[in-house]
């Protein structure tokens, strides 16, 4: 978990607590969020709907869509015509933008997420970021578990981790911490951390 995740970074790290990785997480994070969202300070986070907590110093754009359980941290900006679907916690200055889609995952402090991307089931690291177009993808084709357990699994981006734009993360891909992912990647497996993704055979170290 440390290798890929400084847990002290995200609202949820009591979630991570116990876990042997981060994709055991995933199922529980609604449940998580109702239980956390309900000790949340009233003077710093409002509760518009049920399930939904915004932090006051959260910008949210009026057109975005956000659906509960869901937890919008300090100094977020969610721009226009995002999509929040739920199950979704968003870290301190995080940015989900334009015609993004976040359903099922727990974006870090600092995560940048900024245009049409879709993080779904999923775990982004500490300031990592998704150039335009990104993908998680979190459902194999042949409809077949991705792992043990797991029907539906996205990402995991561990901290600093920069995606290039209109790359894919297939079901169940991670990518370490301080790596680079080239534009216009499909990334299967692994990345390990301090590296520079140009090709499925064409990994170095950085």
């Amino acid at each position: 978990m440390d290798s890929l995740l400084d847990i002290s970074k995200t609202i949820a790290t009591e979630i991570f607590t116990g876990k042997e990785h981060p994709r055991d997480v995933l199922p529980d994070i609604k449940e998580f969020i109702m239980k956390l969202g309900a000790s949340l300070s009233v003077d710093k986070f409002d509760n518009p709907a049920p399930g939904v907590w915004i932090a006051r110093s959260a910008k949210v754009a009026d057109n975005a869509s956000i659906s509960g359980p869901c937890i919008i941290d300090e100094n977020c900006e969610v721009r226009h015509c995002a999509y929040i679907r739920g199950s979704a916690i968003i870290g301190k200055g995080a940015v989900v933008g334009n015609s993004t889609e976040i359903k099922n995952s727990i974006l870090f402090d600092g995560v940048q997420v900024p245009h049409f991307n879709y993080v779904g089931d999923s775990v982004l690291g500490y300031k990592a970021h998704f150039g335009a177009g990104v993908i998680t993808a979190n459902v194999r084709s042949d409809k077949a578990n991705v792992c043990e357990g797991f029907r539906k699994l996205g990402a995991i981006v561990g901290d600093y981790a920069e995606i290039g734009c209109n790359s894919v993360l297939c079901p169940g891909a991670i990518v370490g911490k301080n790596s680079i992912v080239y534009p216009l990647s499909r990334v299967r497996g692994s990345v390990p951390e301090n590296s520079i993704f140009k090709a499925q055979d064409d990994i170095v170290r950085r």
